[in-house]
């Protein structure tokens, strides 16, 4: 017997943080990392008085209500929540946390990399050095975009928001924003706030995504919101995949209205729409927004303080409140 807390721990973690959870905790890991569907998730915690969980899990109200009476806490290996319906697991009576601030940085780098990587042509560029079809040096061809100078209009002013902003500085990018309230001045920076997202869509030369996925922000990237760009815009999105409408930015990539688009995230991943493979000005990455060891570390990290601190009889730092 013990008088640790049983915790199911749903994917496979980096070591350091399964050996501090091994240490704390009754713990159930997934030495495996296969996907585990709702069914089996609840079946694994009986018994279990919290489950570390990863954006592979999908925990609508119904497998919520399924759950053990001895869970008491969801404690999820990402900053996003969208892959759990919080106000039912509250409702239930079920504490969930997250992981913010620690995936800052990495998420920030990335869309710098898709935003670079679009522009001038990282896919189809690497893709003729491999190939052997890189010909002689042409003055005309092949030809990507420029970044600096340009403007960048950023939908979600938020912590990874805020630092792509600052990256792009560096290029000597102006900064365009909308969000939900405007930033004060001295966290602006000089940005240029826009007050809804219709009406930051003209200023983009270069638009990157870092809102949450809400009812109110799915599929708002689409067509009408793209007309409003100018015509050889770029998209950049590492938030989430279901902001865009897919059918929407194939159809500009492929008329030119978009010149390029940086993609990291995508509805139903990893079944992509296959469309996106035959567009030579679509640079895309397999979800690594966050994927760097010392990241991911520090996401597990995050995720155990909050489990720790509530079986300690402590508010976890990062409770969500619904």
């Amino acid at each position: 017997m013990t008088s640790k807390p049983r915790i199911i721990v749903t994917r496979k973690l980096p070591a350091p943080v399964e050996e501090r959870i091994a240490g704390l905790f009754d713990a159930s890991f997934n030495p495996s990392d296969e996907v585990l569907g709702a069914d089996e998730i609840i079946a694994r915690a009986q018994g279990a008085d919290g489950i570390l969980v990863s954006p592979t899990d999908k925990l609508n109200a119904e497998s919520i209500a399924r759950l053990p009476k001895s869970v008491r806490i969801i404690a999820t290996f990402s900053v996003g929540y969208d892959h759990i319906e919080v106000p039912a697991a509250l409702k239930h009576g079920l504490t969930v946390s997250n992981t913010p601030e620690v995936l800052t940085n990495a998420t920030a780098d990335l869309a710098m990399l898709l935003l670079l990587g679009a522009a001038r042509g990282a896919y189809w560029g690497e893709r003729m050095v491999r190939e052997k079809t890189w010909g002689a040096w042409s003055p005309t061809h092949p030809l990507g975009l420029d970044v600096t100078g340009k403007r960048l209009g950023i939908l979600g002013m938020g912590r990874i928001g805020r630092a792509v902003a600052k990256r792009a500085r560096g290029f000597d990018m102006a900064v365009h924003y909308h969000d939900q309230f405007r930033l004060s001045p001295d966290v602006e920076e000089g940005a240029v706030f826009h007050d809804t997202f219709h009406a930051l869509l003209p200023h983009c030369d270069f638009l990157t995504i870092h809102c949450a996925s809400t009812p109110e922000t799915r599929g708002c990237v689409n067509a009408e919101a793209i007309a409003l760009m100018p015509d050889g815009a770029v998209l950049v999105n590492s938030a989430r995949g279901d902001i865009v409408d897919d059918d929407a930015v194939i159809k500009a990539l492929t008329s030119g209205k978009l010149g390029a688009a940086g993609i990291d995230v995508f509805k139903g991943e990893p079944d992509i729409d296959p469309r996106y493979r035959d567009l030579d000005n679509a640079f895309l990455l397999p979800h690594l927004g966050s994927a760097t060891l010392d990241t991911r570390i520090a996401m597990g990290m995050r995720a155990v303080d909050n489990l720790e601190a509530f079986f300690a009889g402590r508010p976890p730092r990062d409770k969500l409140n619904g």
